[in-house]
């Protein structure tokens, strides 16, 4: 069994219509994927090769009828939110929010596309720098955190269909949840090379990692931070 793809595919991918995910689907289409994109709300414009479904991913019943009939080559979790806050004043609601739409959603959309991926699929998940801790952001990079130890779990039982499972984990990027009024207790720490990261560098990774030349790589974190991890 071959470990490279035969091309590009057809990808579903998460908070498809902003930031990070909006970039990942108009780089994959720019390629030649097909894109089935899946958020609450959908694009102002659908591109040849973009279809959409509205889903609200928190929702535990909406997600399994959103995927009805896609057999996909690829899955890219970008779906997500911040919101941060200090011991002693966190919000627990928040919190559960966070872990839902980061890790739970991840589960229940690999639990059920694993088995219809081709042999010689992907799955990429969107995590972050934040992952090995940053004050004020707990809740927020405990989902992150755990997203590393889904893939490499996940990578060891596909590794024998030939599947891989990444996690791209970017420092901040300029992205409108950058600017989310919400977030304004944790603001984002500019990085060494003196700029945002951007959202069309992280989508051109995980082209990558969903590419022909992708296949060795599995269960890894791949970190885009500007030189914040330094």
């Amino acid at each position: 069994m071959s470990s490279i793809a035969p091309g590009p595919g057809h990808a579903v991918v998460t908070g498809a219509s902003s930031g990070i995910g909006a970039a990942i689907a108009a780089h994959l289409l720019g390629l030649g994927w097909q894109v089935t994109g899946l958020s609450r709300t959908a694009p102002a414009e659908a591109p040849p090769g973009y279809q959409h479904r509205v889903v609200d991913l928190t929702d535990r019943a909406a997600v399994a009828p959103a995927l009805a009939g896609l057999r996909p080559t690829a899955l890219v979790h970008a779906a997500g939110l911040m919101r941060g806050g200090m011991l002693g004043a966190l919000d627990l609601a928040a919190g559960e929010t966070l872990w839902r739409l980061h890790v739970d959603v991840a589960f229940q959309l690999a639990d059920l596309l694993a088995p219809v991926l081709p042999d010689g699929g992907r799955v990429v998940l969107l995590g972050s720098r934040a992952a090995a801790g940053a004050p004020g952001r707990s809740q927020y990079a405990a989902g992150k955190a755990a997203l590393v130890a889904m893939a490499r779990s996940w990578a060891a039982e596909l590794a024998p269909r030939g599947i891989t499972v990444n996690v791209v984990a970017p420092a901040a990027t300029d992205t409108p949840m950058l600017r989310d009024p919400a977030r304004a207790a944790t603001l984002p720490r500019l990085p060494p090379i003196g700029r945002y990261i951007r959202p069309e560098e992280v989508a051109a990774l995980v082209g990558f990692l969903l590419g022909p030349f992708g296949g060795a790589i599995t269960g890894q974190q791949l970190v885009v931070c500007g030189g914040s991890s330094l």
